[in-house]
């Protein structure tokens, strides 16, 4: 019989006795023609791997930005970077800080940068870098450009600003207030020329009306009861913002926009683990498509976690980094498709990476994939296991070592594990080889574990098990 649901997502709760499913460097897709082998709606397919393009030295990586004519541009530390399309990087500048996310915006000719306290401006055809110097900056978390303006938010205040027009010149009565509620501008970001302020329990959309004291003035329904938990959880596919949530009720709800209507995206269990975490103030998050799946990636960097959500299954998944034979945080932090490359950035160095779905390991580290499926149990009656057998790419080993499959059961919903038992993925063209587990001894209530660590693609399809009834 296929064990129904091995192929999906994470939904692990609180209570692992209710579900404890994890689905960690694998990601769900739809078989759309439905006349795939599987009977599963889905396959499990590997996450892409790291690769270096560059080491920048000292510092992480704060921020990175592809200008309008496709170059990209790096923070490290406190340098700002160039980067050509060979990976040759040219310093630019030096900031004013050295820790701290860094946002960007760009008008073709200028290249302006925030990082709380300071602006700065580079520009792109003499390679010139300064810091904003007029008295009339007041600092800024972001920075967006929109209709020949760029526009800032003033920290800790309702307000925010512009310079222009299409430069950074400043007025200092050139600013507004978010008035739906008083609370603080955390963040502002332009998706098809609204304006959105976030605010830590509100989100106010604005529109260019043209009016010649401010150009700027909120739209008629755009006042949103919904706040924002991290400034730069903050990212946009296509009409779409996502971010995560905060309002007077509470936090840790991640929300997609339709419109001017904010639509949960997370899930339950999604939530569970957001709200564990303490402190989710910093995350971060990023966006990149793949072979026709949009994902979205928001990372916690204290609790040391990346989760993933994929826009084409609507399903969560997990990224994970193996450090000292433990899974923490995915190494990125930052996106950008530069030179026909996903190009991201180390939270914890001056690494920029190829995110390549051909690589398959993190930079030489390997991946560990895991999926730990639902539960399997018959109204409390003992089940005599059989044989567990895992539909998976095999004959992706080499001609003289052939790559290992692990798998583990739990009885207890997922607290404790099994002996790990082993099975070979075959070598090189074993494409028909049966991958196979007998005598798993019997439960009433269990739960399965796969997990390879080895450098190969082995995309999983589905499980197969053979059970027995029992009598009590």
């Amino acid at each position: 019989m296929k064990l129904n649901g091995f192929i999906g997502a994470s939904y692990k709760l609180k209570n692992r006795n209710v579900d404890s499913q994890r689905c960690v460097n694998y990601y769900p897709q739809l078989t759309e023609s439905s006349q795939g082998k599987s009977q599963e709606v889905a396959s499990l397919v590997c996450t892409a791997g790291l690769s270096e393009l560059v080491d920048l030295g000292a510092g992480v990586i704060r921020g990175q930005h592809v200008a309008s004519n496709g170059f990209l541009y790096v923070v490290c530390g406190d340098s700002l970077y160039y980067i050509d399309s060979t990976w040759t990087a040219l310093k630019l500048g030096t900031l004013q800080t050295s820790t701290g996310f860094v946002d960007f915006s760009n008008n073709g000719t200028l290249l302006c940068l925030v990082d709380g306290a300071n602006g700065y401006y580079h520009t792109i055809s003499s390679r010139s870098f300064d810091r904003i110097t007029d008295p009339d900056f007041l600092g800024s978390t972001t920075v967006n450009y929109i209709d020949g303006y760029f526009l800032f938010n003033d920290p800790d205040t309702g307000v925010f600003y512009i310079a222009g027009l299409n430069d950074l010149t400043f007025d200092a009565l050139d600013f507004a207030q978010a008035s739906g509620l008083p609370d603080n501008i955390i963040a502002t970001s332009i998706n098809h020329r609204e304006v959105w302020l976030f605010g830590e329990s509100s989100i106010e959309a604005w529109y260019n009306s043209g009016n010649a004291d401010f150009p700027f003035e909120r739209m008629g329904g755009g006042f949103i009861e919904t706040g924002l938990a991290s400034a730069f959880s903050i990212a946009k596919v296509g009409r779409q913002t996502l971010f995560l949530g905060k309002d007077k009720e509470g936090q840790g709800i991640v929300y997609a926009s339709q419109g001017l209507n904010p639509v949960r995206i997370s899930t339950h269990a999604i939530e569970e683990a957001i709200n564990s975490y303490g402190d989710i103030s910093n995350a971060i998050a990023y966006t990149y498509q793949e072979n026709g799946h949009t994902f979205y990636i928001l990372n916690f960097d204290n609790a040391k976690t990346s989760w993933c959500f994929d826009m084409a299954t609507n399903l969560w998944h997990e990224r994970a980094y193996l450090e000292n034979s433990e899974q923490t945080r995915h190494l990125a932090n930052f996106h950008s498709f530069a030179y026909r490359v996903h190009v991201v950035g180390d939270y914890s160095s001056g690494k920029l990476y190829k995110l390549d779905e051909d690589e398959r390991t993190d930079n030489g580290q390997p991946i560990r994939r895991e999926r730990i499926a639902p539960h399997i149990s018959e109204s409390t009656k003992r089940i005599s296991h059989k044989s567990f057998q895992l539909e998976v790419e095999t004959g992706q080993g080499s001609e003289s070592e052939s790559p290992d499959v692990v798998l583990q059961w739990s009885d207890d919903g997922g607290y404790t594990w099994s002996n790990e038992k082993t099975a070979s993925l075959g070598l090189t063209g074993e494409f028909k080889k049966r991958v196979i587990w007998r005598r798993l001894g019997s439960s009433r209530d269990r739960v399965y574990k796969v997990a390879i660590t080895s450098r190969v693609k082995a995309d999983l399809i589905s499980a197969n098990l053979e059970l027995e009834l029992l009598r009590d």
